[in-house]
């Protein structure tokens, strides 16, 4: 999780496609050059671990202007954990 919030930081889009599932990725991003990140908060993690295969991650990351609050699903592919989806939280 805190590997993609900085890639969204540096809108590495090439990063986020790669960290994102197979089944749920989009073709490409269309990252707001204007957005400006201030931090990142994990609020909660579910599974996740070595023994797992799947996991949720709850957070909330702030912007200028505003907050981000969503719980992300994640699953391993390969090995490597990867971005599924999520729900906006609030």
């Amino acid at each position: 999780m805190r590997s993609r919030y900085a890639a969204f930081v540096r809108r590495d889009e090439a990063y986020l496609l790669r960290t994102w599932h197979p089944r749920t990725r989009p073709a490409r991003l269309e990252l707001d050059p204007g957005m400006r990140w201030t931090g990142l908060e994990i609020l909660d993690a579910v599974d996740g671990s070595a023994f797992h295969g799947s996991g949720t991650v709850t957070f909330r990351a702030s912007f200028r202007g505003g907050a981000l609050h969503e719980r992300s699903r994640f699953e391993r592919v390969d090995g490597a954990w990867v971005y599924v989806d999520g729900d906006f939280l609030e």
